[in-house]
């Protein structure tokens, strides 16, 4: 396959592209991973005193909630950006994110307005679950459709994004867990990665407001329906989607984000090292997923992906148990690098393939429902699962079953795939 050479004012401009559809994903997992990385300590500040165990149940039951939002926001919002277009629909996500994340900033402590509290912060993760259930499908239908040559590497942009904020907030995590004490963690330590993460909303908004809609989505007729079309037409496309992202949404936020709350808690590790830890995992995805993304142009988007699965298959569980009998910093930073190598075959050909699952007239609704679902259903909730499966069962390697499911059902899903995207796609 020959390609032209694209000239500098359309490199430039698909640079701006990336960065513009990344950096709404980047401000979601940011606040979403910081809310995880701190849930001990906010626990603590917005529930009543007592059982520290339900303080955090409760509080990890409200970092899933978003989660169970997320597909009302992804039908309402694929259908408008395929009837509005991807950059309408862009602009109005990260302005929702900018208003959730302002009111968890500075949101009253249970000491302060008493019950109130713990209902500003769920009023807040509504709202950013909403805005996220549109985030994905629109951001990623429009890396996608930037060149459908390199459709992989823009697309992959989706996923690598994440890996910079984990960076971001595991560097927050780390340095405020070094430096603070816990009463200075407790007063104001825990808002500043907030406050760091709605300073990036009016930067995202500026550039999303001077995006051109893609040139994919110029050329077909828009859908009057696009919603009820999807289910119409592209049902099976749709179970095959959810079946993709359940590995991607379990390991995700098991490997990347549950992951020091585990080794501090369960482990008995020092946070700062766990965060280190987690902060190695955000390095290896933001390098490996391009990569990734950029070979599954060249070689499909199915063979890493399997091959991913299937290790993780093979090896969580072996890897977990070596972590829970021998739990130092240096057993972790390996486990914690292994998954993210794993995470990232799996993930850098993941939003192409998905793009490539529905036709462009439909293509944000597609990928928006899929994605929400399965992270409604299998992801938001990993934390807290986690968290209460190891309580009521007493071992410490419930995480690996779980992503040994995900990985099973995901597998599946590949081998379905494979046969759907060798159709030729209709626009």
């Amino acid at each position: 396959m020959t390609t032209m050479t694209a000239s500098p004012s359309a490199q430039n401009y698909r640079v701006r592209a990336i960065v513009a559809a990344s950096i709404g994903n980047a401000l979601e997992w940011f606040d979403f991973a910081v809310y995880g990385f701190f849930a001990v300590t906010m626990a603590k500040l917005f529930f009543p005193r007592g059982d520290d165990t339900v303080a955090l149940l409760a509080n990890l039951l409200l970092f899933g909630v978003p989660f169970f939002i997320r597909p009302l926001g992804a039908l309402l919002l694929g259908d408008f950006a395929d009837r509005r277009g991807r950059r309408a629909a862009l602009t109005l996500t990260i302005g929702l994110m900018m208003l959730g994340t302002a009111l968890i900033a500075f949101a009253p402590t249970y000491a302060m307005v008493g019950v109130l509290a713990p209902l500003v912060i769920l009023v807040a993760r509504l709202i950013q679950g909403f805005s996220a259930g549109g985030e994905f499908g629109s951001a990623t239908a429009f890396l996608a459709e930037q060149n459908p040559a390199q459709r992989g590497f823009f697309a992959s942009w989706q996923f690598a994004s994440q890996g910079l904020t984990t960076i971001l907030a595991t560097a927050f995590g780390a340095t405020l867990a070094s430096n603070l004490t816990v009463e200075q963690m407790d007063s104001w330590g825990w808002r500043a990665p907030f406050i760091f993460g709605l300073l990036i909303g009016p930067v995202a908004w500026y550039i999303r407001t001077r995006l051109e809609e893609t040139v994919e989505y110029k050329a077909v007729v828009a859908s009057h329906t696009p919603l009820m079309d999807t289910f119409k037409n592209n049902g099976s496309q749709l179970l095959i989607g959810i079946g993709l992202v359940v590995l991607s949404t379990v390991g995700t936020y098991t490997i990347s984000l549950y992951m020091p709350t585990y080794a501090v808690r369960q482990l008995g590790l020092p946070a700062s090292g766990s965060y280190m830890a987690a902060l190695l995992t955000g390095a290896v995805q933001l390098v490996c997923v391009p990569i990734v993304g950029a070979l599954s142009d060249r070689i499909g988007r199915t063979p890493i992906a399997m091959t991913s699965a299937l290790l993780m298959i093979l090896i969580i569980y072996p890897l977990f148990t070596w972590l829970v009998a021998a739990p130092t910093i240096g057993t972790l930073l390996v486990v914690q690098a292994i998954g993210g190598l794993l995470m990232a075959g799996y993930l850098g050909g993941l939003p192409a393939l998905l793009a490539e699952l529905f036709p462009t007239r439909l293509r944000t609704t597609g990928l928006s429902i899929s994605y929400a679902f399965a992270v409604a259903i299998f992801g938001g909730g990993a934390p807290f699962l986690n968290t209460w499966l190891i309580q009521a069962t007493g071992s410490n390697l419930v995480p690996s079953y779980y992503l040994i499911f995900a990985a099973a059902i995901s597998l599946i899903a590949l081998l379905a795939a494979r046969s759907q995207t060798a159709r030729p796609l209709q626009p």
